[in-house]
């Protein structure tokens, strides 16, 4: 039987040792856990509770093992954060789900992604990076403009001032990115078309869209974006309706080309909004997605299209099981006497 250690971040454990509630906003609920792991028992899996990158840093040290890893940890530190688990596994020699350190290293720092995404041909919206406050004068874009934090995930630093219409908010804004999240601020030409989340599973070749849903805001959201708020409370806040197939056909395009082009693996999210004229860009790309089954995008997005929770982590599990013969069909020989 398959033996899967379980990587994650419990966001009580967190909450509990003093940390505040946007730092830990990525974090999964204990409820989340329980479903992946007896969701992986159901489909005939071994599994053994890891925890946090300390956690498997302890388990590894004193000898743990395990077939692969299903890894849903987001990391605290750094703007590698969510490749740390990756890359020490991979260190080990251990396999593990969804995409490897480098490209989760990539797609957390927007403003590289974009860079890539412009190589490849992938529209994306022009953009600046705002590292200190001398950098705003230096911002060449028309206004209106939108500003996030380069680095972050779950729309934290996202709010209803994101959206700037002069060189004097766009400033206030920046100032309070750069000192609230400690990371350069990224300023985009704003998209005031609709906005789409394209859900996929797979790899390379194997990789299909499972189906595109637009985010609508409510009339007491708040405005212009898929804010912090909006994403934190989105069953009062938001709806979920399938695109339209004249939207979800070239949304679904651009997200494989995105999705393929970065080298992405196994399931994740593309997030996309049009511009004045309809044409779509690729806003970000979400390769380690949230697997709550019911509050989680991309198991919302699963359930619209009649795609069952156990469906999703059972094509996860197939698919990065495919990397298993890579390892398992080197010679036993060649790790005897290999450091501990």
């Amino acid at each position: 039987m398959t033996r899967v250690g379980l990587t994650y971040d419990l966001r009580a454990e967190y909450l509990a040792a003093g940390y505040g509630e946007q730092e830990t906003a990525e974090f999964d609920r204990p409820d989340t856990i329980e479903a992946i792991q007896g969701t992986l028992r159901e489909l005939g899996y071994q599994t053994d509770r890891v925890g946090h990158v300390r956690q498997l840093v302890t388990r590894l040290a004193r000898g743990d093992r395990w077939d692969i890893v299903f890894n849903i940890a987001e990391g605290l530190h750094g703007v590698a954060r969510e490749a740390q688990v990756p890359a020490i596994l991979e260190a080990y020699d251990i396999p593990c789900t969804f995409s490897d350190p480098l490209v989760l290293a990539l797609s957390l720092h927007k403003a590289l992604t974009k860079r890539v995404l412009r190589d490849l041909g992938v529209r994306t919206t022009d953009f600046s990076l705002v590292e200190s406050l001398t950098d705003v004068d230096r911002v060449d874009l028309p206004f209106p403009l939108f500003v996030k934090p380069v680095a972050e995930g779950t729309a934290k630093g996202i709010d209803g001032d994101s959206k700037v219409t002069s060189r004097d908010e766009l400033a206030r804004v920046c100032r309070r990115l750069l000192t609230t999240y400690r990371q350069p601020a990224l300023v985009e030409t704003y998209l005031p078309g609709r906005e789409f989340t394209v859900g996929i599973t797979g790899t390379g070749d194997q990789a299909v869209a499972i189906g595109t849903l637009e985010v609508v805001l409510l009339p007491q959201a708040q405005p212009h974006s898929y804010t912090y708020v909006n994403k934190e409370q989105c069953e009062e806040l938001c709806q979920f309706p399938l695109a339209p197939p004249d939207w979800a056909a070239p949304a679904e395009e651009l997200a494989l080309a995105a999705w393929r082009g970065l080298g992405c693996r196994d399931a994740g999210r593309v997030d996309l909004r049009a511009d004045a004229r309809g044409q779509l860009h690729v806003m970000e790309l979400n390769p380690l997605p949230g697997l709550h089954p019911v509050h989680s995008d991309l198991p919302i997005l699963c359930n619209a299209v009649g795609l069952p929770y156990r469906e999703l982590i059972r094509r996860i599990m197939d698919s990065a099981c495919q990397r298993l013969p890579e390892r398992a069909g080197r010679s036993a020989a060649a790790h005897v006497g290999a450091p501990q």
